[in-house]
């Protein structure tokens, strides 16, 4: 793999917006949604409130947990490699998710011919930003990579999410750089090191740039209707007449 620095990437920051409470992207003085936000907001709860009754709260929370700590330093792993740093983690779940990543590195990787950028901001001016794994040529096809830890194999049915979260990337990509981003490669490894790959490609990506632009919409119609309701209990307490004791 070689650095391809075709694409000139702009920085920006996550901050906490102290109006909602929510992680925003700070670019350019503007305060933009991250993707994963937008899908949270607008995402059916019903299978992981079912997951969760299953488990049990406190269960649920520590999988969550542990999930969450050994995707991050799988993530590590990965952006050492493809940047060529030298890194280890000797935590037990760093070593637990050592060869999670060397697994990617293997099998996922190997179709790579050049990197343009990993760990990288992406934003659709005006309307949402998020970082994404890896850009790069795969397979002769400029595509999103995204790099996904799972405690058991994934059914193409139960990850819709990280479908629309690589078509929000290229969408975005795609404005902002010019580019044709023509492939979206979902990369998911197991603990017990069983690797999956989803593909989508050019009319498969273009359908589901549609889906997420309809999720985009629900996630603003909440947003205004959440302002409408604020205005208007606002409103009442003006009209209200103050308790006397």
């Amino acid at each position: 793999m070689k650095i391809n620095n075709k694409y000139k990437y702009i920085q920006g920051k996550q901050i906490t917006d102290h109006g909602t409470g929510k992680r925003v992207y700070d670019i350019d003085n503007s305060r933009l949604p991250s993707v994963t936000t937008i899908l949270g907001a607008t995402k059916n709860q019903q299978f992981l409130k079912d997951w969760k009754a299953k488990v049990g709260e406190e269960n649920a929370e520590r999988i969550k947990n542990h999930s969450s700590k050994r995707g991050t330093a799988m993530h590590k792993f990965l952006e050492s490699h493809i940047q060529g740093v030298g890194y280890d983690d000797v935590t037990s779940i760093g070593q637990e998710a050592k060869p999670m990543a060397q697994k990617i590195i293997e099998v996922g990787l190997t179709p790579v011919e050049e990197i343009y950028g990993s760990e990288i901001m992406l934003h659709y001016p005006g309307l949402y930003a998020g970082s994404t794994d890896l850009v790069c040529l795969h397979n002769d096809m400029e595509t999103i990579v995204d790099f996904k830890q799972a405690n058991r194999p994934k059914k193409e049915e139960w990850i819709e999410d990280y479908y629309l979260q690589i078509a929000a990337y290229a969408l975005a990509h795609d404005y902002t750089h010019k580019s044709q981003i023509r492939q979206g490669v979902i990369m998911v490894c197991t603990p017990d090191l069983y690797y999956q790959e989803f593909k989508m490609q050019d009319a498969d990506l273009r359908k589901w740039k549609h889906k997420w632009l309809k999720r985009l919409d629900m996630y603003h119609e909440i947003q205004f209707d959440e302002k409408e309701k604020a205005n208007v209990n606002m409103k009442e307490e003006d009209f209200n007449e103050p308790k006397t004791t």
